[in-house]
């Protein structure tokens, strides 16, 4: 699936169901660590992962810029650091220009007040004025990979992001992926319109049978019986 396919079938999606259908269809979607959140509200992008990982200039992040293809989203690996802002206004614009769909930060940026003018996507853990001032000798696979916690992303995964956060996943399962999504909302959308409708979800999900059935086999999980029943209220 091409970023543009891509970024089409999660235009009716969320991470939220992305992340569900990962632990529905066992594909290993993976998280960033907590705290990751957007510079500004209403943001979301799906594309291919394009890994960067920093050694206290910038140059990095052009050259895997300039090796993108429109849609994809730089991922930056500062190592999480707090101490400097990695990513600035320029870079951005650089992203901007070249059509990547978003930049996500395992680390901090500065020049907040000129990313939100600019209106491009991006995730981080926070702010700081500060450029790095450290500057390491780069490393020849410096463009391979991105770490972002305890995961290593490379361009063999898709990223997804939206109010909620950020979620990876491998790009060879990502059909597999969105169709079960999209199977997960269907089920969710028909219940909310039960419920609007008066048929409360302890109706639709026969919630009186599952507690029986806990009572005779305390081993049987809500999780169990939703499957059984067909809801998608926890996967």
């Amino acid at each position: 699936m091409d970023n543009q396919d891509l970024a089409a079938a999660f235009a009716e999606l969320s991470t939220a169901l992305i992340a569900d259908a990962g632990l529905r269809a066992n594909i290993p979607v993976r998280f960033p660590p907590p705290g990751i959140r957007p510079v500004f509200p209403n943001i979301r992008f799906a594309g291919r992962a394009l890994p960067a990982r920093h050694f206290g200039s910038v140059d990095v992040f052009i050259e895997a810029i300039s090796r993108a293809a429109v849609g994809d989203v730089l991922i930056i690996d500062n190592g999480g650091r707090l101490d400097e802002g990695c990513i600035g206004d320029l870079t951005v614009l650089e992203a901007q220009a070249h059509g990547l769909a978003g930049v996500v930060v395992w680390g901090a940026h500065r020049d907040t007040d000129e990313l939100i003018s600019i209106g491009f996507p991006i995730f981080t853990y926070g702010t700081h004025p500060s450029g790095p001032h450290h500057l390491e000798k780069q490393t020849a696979d410096a463009l391979d990979s991105a770490r972002v916690g305890e995961h290593l992303i490379t361009d063999d995964d898709v990223v997804f992001a939206d109010t909620d956060g950020v979620v990876f996943a491998p790009a060879d399962q990502v059909v597999a992926l969105i169709k079960m999504a999209l199977k997960i909302q269907a089920v969710e959308r028909k219940q909310a319109e039960g419920v609007m409708q008066g048929v409360t979800l302890q109706e639709q999900l026969q919630f009186a049978d599952y507690l029986e059935k806990r009572q005779s086999d305390p081993n049987y999980t809500f999780r169990q019986h939703v499957r059984v029943v067909g809801g998608a209220i926890e996967q």
